[in-house]
């Protein structure tokens, strides 16, 4: 069974729009890493629609150098798109429609190794199904003062359990991850 792994960086405050943290180096290769590990990406659409956007080349070419290995990892990966509202998907991806619950343990029941999902609607959906295995928080020391908070809406409170901490070496980024308590 493949385990799915919720990841995005945050900002003190919550945070957890993609202009609010500072990508450096270190943190795009931190990302890579943690791609590498995963077998396909989940994705929503406004998130697959801004990967797509940033990251499949020729966009990713005008990227710096240092960027280079993420993109990689994000362009050749298997990537599942949940979405209603898009008629068809390519760059490696397929549509994910219907019971939501249903389709994403159908794919963790595949073999494999992790999936990983990013954005923030859906991760929502799938924390307040129970479906997340891992939780992984990269922590910005910033505070944004806007956009969308982590996992904003459940209708529970969610326990998790720290098991691993990396400083990123990033001016204070700090990656927390962490399992839910049962």
């Amino acid at each position: 069974m493949r385990r799915l792994r919720y990841s995005i960086n945050v900002t003190l405050d919550g945070c957890v729009d993609h202009r609010g943290p500072r990508a450096d180096e270190a943190l795009h290769r931190y990302h890579a890493a943690s791609l590498a590990r995963a077998d396909a990406l989940l994705f929503g659409r406004v998130t697959y629609q801004m990967m797509e956007e940033a990251w499949r080349p020729p966009a990713s070419d005008a990227m710096p150098d240092w960027t280079r290995s993420f993109a990689r990892m994000i362009d050749g990966a298997k990537k599942y798109v949940v979405s209603t509202t898009l008629d068809h998907v390519d760059w490696n991806a397929e549509l994910v429609r219907g019971d939501l619950g249903g389709a994403v343990r159908t794919l963790k029941d595949e073999p494999g190794g992790e999936l990983y999902v990013g954005g923030v609607t859906l991760p929502t959906a799938l924390a307040e199904l129970r479906l997340i295995d891992v939780y992984e928080f990269v922590v910005h020391p910033r505070v944004a003062g806007h956009g969308p908070r982590l996992l904003d809406g459940l209708s529970t409170p969610l326990d998790l359990e720290l098991v691993g901490r990396e400083e990123l070496g990033s001016g204070g980024v700090v990656a927390m991850r962490y399992e839910p308590r049962t």
